[in-house]
């Protein structure tokens, strides 16, 4: 199944350092979002990226195909809330992966 990588872009440079609390409670509904689709091995990786030229979040997914997943990016609630976050979808032709490691944990850092 086809992977692509997922960068989400804040309406702002300064995002989310000055995150004001309806933005919050809009990115908390973006993470559930994306979680959903992590407990059904749909998303493989996503979280905040803080670049010094300005954060941004990524992903990496697998989705049969990129309206599948543009599909899923048009109800994120970030970019539905119509507060300037906007989304880029780059297909990926070949990603190297990393063997399972015996006793790994798969919590997150939440």
């Amino acid at each position: 199944m086809p992977l692509f990588f997922c960068r989400l872009v804040p309406p702002r440079s300064t995002f989310p350092f000055d995150i004001t609390p309806d933005e919050r409670d809009v990115m908390m509904r973006h993470a559930e979002h994306w979680r959903a689709q992590a407990k059904q091995g749909k998303a493989i990786a996503f979280g905040p990226v803080l670049d010094p030229k300005g954060p941004f979040g990524i992903g990496i997914a697998e989705y049969q195909t990129e309206e599948e997943l543009r599909a899923l990016w048009d109800v994120d609630p970030a970019v539905a809330s119509g507060r300037g976050f906007t989304y880029e979808i780059h297909p990926m032709p070949s990603v190297i992966l990393r063997e399972a490691q015996a006793g790994r944990s798969d919590q997150t850092n939440d």
